[in-house]
């Protein structure tokens, strides 16, 4: 159990550092006088970087060994966390935080990794247990830590703050941890990295540049579409021929696995693409400081993190067939409540209590559907299922935060054509109190439209959730 809290503080950092990010958009906008479609690369990067690092796990764990390779990420994660905080510009960010994202996509598998070595079999449901609370506290903690630093202290300290936590798990997790056994070396698909991290950081680049454009057929716009999709089919093909591909895609067979990935997707995309939306709503639209609209994410992490706990202790006795499209269904009337009410004066009390359902859709949703894809598989075939429900997520909520942004930041343009070179968001920040206040109602429907994004994906997941196993295995014929 030592050994697991270790590793919980290791990946409580990487979680909040996934969402520490949302409630400083409206600041680092101003920081840096740069706009929405912008700024949001400094999230998309870090969680494209998190998912391109995740296949590669297997290799560098066989190549360097858990405990050594865990040491190294945790303190990379460190050094790379200071160097974001000292960032100079928005492009320098952007790319530290990338950096950040690829020692940390290292931390969580590989700690897993260590966790399964070292629990005996009667300890490993207690630490399984334990380590979803990094699941829990990063996204509560996050927004509210990041909303009180960027009031009180400076934005750099979101990053800055990383440095003495990484010191203490390094210096625990050298004493603690087992020493490396000699492990089995894997082949490193080499092409299919190359192929699969460009073709998507190219394809969002490409969706974003569009949003921002206005003319998706401009070449600046068309070439990197074209250049992300023939990168992602090469590695497709890759993966389909490769002795030993990245990712390998043969779970996909499994019809149970193909559904609940792609429920995965589609929810994931819709579910945590909308997290950069609120505290921006609330700093834009209602004036609030960024510690304040970190609190009021409180009652959606709440009800993702419970929901989330008890979902995992019964999907075990439901068919997933029978329980996600509940979930879903859950999320869904959530989101929909929530993007029906908001204007630019609705209650609080309401926009809370949406959240609780929305929150407890997405954590209900979430396990079972990852259970139900993973349960299946054989032996051989768990590791490359798990490592693919795991690339899914990560890609799925940075594809998510992209196309969120482009929209809300498309819509906002409208409201304020003469942005100038910060866009409507900085734009806005600049009006004073009548003009701001004589916008708020335009504004909030700018919201509104881009919630109704993530509401529309949402019900598209509940095409292949109801498509999920009605019946346990022990029950099918």
């Amino acid at each position: 159990m030592t050994i697991a809290l270790v590793l919980v503080l290791g990946s409580i950092m990487i979680s909040l550092d996934m969402t520490v990010v949302n409630v400083a958009v409206s600041r680092l906008s101003q920081e840096f006088t740069a706009p929405l479609a912008t700024i949001q690369w400094v999230a998309t990067g870090y969680s494209l970087a998190l998912g391109a690092v995740m296949p590669t796990t297997a290799w560098a764990v066989g190549r360097f060994g858990a405990r050594r390779l865990y040491l190294v990420a945790i303190a990379a994660f460190g050094g790379t966390s200071v160097l974001a905080g000292l960032a100079w510009n928005i492009e320098s960010l952007i790319a530290f935080r990338v950096l950040q994202g690829i020692s940390g996509g290292l931390v969580m598998p590989v700690g897993m990794t260590i966790l399964l070595r070292s629990a005996s079999r009667d300890e490993l449901g207690r630490a399984m247990s334990t380590m979803g609370l990094a699941i829990l506290v990063g996204p509560l903690a996050g927004p509210v830590l990041g909303g009180w630093l960027i009031d009180e202290v400076s934005w750099r300290w979101m990053f800055f703050v990383n440095a003495p936590i990484t010191v203490a798990v390094a210096l625990l997790a050298a004493r603690l941890f087992p020493r490396d056994a000699p492990g089995e070396r894997r082949p490193l698909d080499a092409v299919g990295l190359l192929l699969l991290s460009p073709g998507l950081a190219a394809l969002l680049y490409g969706v974003t540049s569009g949003g921002e454009r206005g003319d998706v057929a401009a070449p600046a716009v068309l070439v990197p579409l074209l250049a992300g999709a023939a990168l992602v089919a090469g590695f497709v093909v890759r993966a389909r021929t490769a002795a030993h591909p990245l990712i390998d895609l043969r779970p996909f067979r499994d019809r149970t696995f193909a559904t609940a990935t792609a429920t995965l997707t589609l929810f994931a995309t819709g579910y945590f693409g909308s997290m950069l939306l609120l505290p921006l709503y609330l700093q834009v639209v209602r004036g609030e400081s960024a510690t304040v609209a970190g609190a009021l994410g409180i009652p959606f992490a709440l009800g993702s993190g419970v929901a989330m706990q008890i979902a995992g202790r019964i999907a075990d006795r439901v068919p997933p067939g029978r329980l996600v499209p509940v979930s879903v269904a859950t999320g869904l009337t959530g989101f929909a409540l929530f993007a029906l009410q908001l204007d630019a004066d609705a209650p609080y009390w309401a926009l809370c209590a949406t959240m609780v359902v929305m929150g407890a859709g997405g954590g209900a949703t979430m396990m079972p559907a990852i259970t139900a894809a993973t349960r299946g598989m054989s032996h051989e075939q768990a590791p490359a299922a798990s490592t693919t429900v795991s690339l899914v997520n990560t890609t799925a909520g940075a594809i998510g935060t992209a196309l969120a942004s482009v929209v809300l930041a498309t819509r906002m343009d409208d409201l304020v054509p003469a942005a100038g070179e910060g866009g409507a968001l900085q734009a806005v920040h600049g009006l004073d109190a009548g003009a701001r206040a004589a916008l708020a109602g335009p504004l909030a429907g700018a919201f509104q439209h881009t919630y109704l994004f993530a509401v529309a994906l949402i019900a598209l997941a509940l095409v292949p959730a109801l498509l999920l196993p009605r019946r346990r295995p022990a029950d099918r014929e």
